[in-house]
């Protein structure tokens, strides 16, 4: 081969390289997964979960249904109106003396937009206070997440 004929197979190696190379994560890129990321819908909220156990400290009679639902219309509903969600529910916990009790108990569910946040919280902690209170209850769990929300 002439020394331009091998200068020609050069330059077309090095072409031909520099096209792979430049056209590889292109091509690279159609094994990836096609599926896109989650559709997001919905504004965001915060969702508080309230845990209440019916067992009373002081060994009197469990909170019923009936006592359990007046205080969801008279302390909750009136500050959450526009909606919440009351689920049965059976827990454990390790009491202040090391007691691990075991008891029936309510999950409440409230959804609040993320701009109502502070009056929201503040609304909650006066509603475990208040079943605290009402039902001698030595404490009433909270979990808080944001979310999105669409109804």
């Amino acid at each position: 081969m002439t020394r331009h004929g091998r200068t020609l197979v050069r330059l077309g190696a090095a072409t031909a390289t520099a096209l792979l190379a430049a056209g590889a994560p292109a091509a690279y890129s159609l094994f990836d997964d096609p599926a896109p990321g989650p559709v997001v819908r919905g504004a965001p909220y915060i969702e508080s979960r309230l845990f209440f156990g019916t067992a009373r400290p002081d060994g009197g009679p469990a909170v019923t249904d009936r006592q359990f639902m007046a205080f969801v219309d008279k302390e909750v509903t009136p500050d959450f109106p526009d909606g919440l969600t009351v689920q049965n529910g059976r827990g454990q916990w390790r009491d202040a003396h090391g007691t691990v009790e075991r008891e029936r108990s309510y999950e409440l569910i409230l959804l609040y937009p993320v701009a109502q946040a502070r009056t929201g919280d503040q609304k909650i902690e006066e509603i475990r206070t208040a079943y605290q209170k009402a039902f001698a209850q030595e404490a009433v769990a909270r979990v808080d997440a944001p979310t999105r929300v669409d109804f």
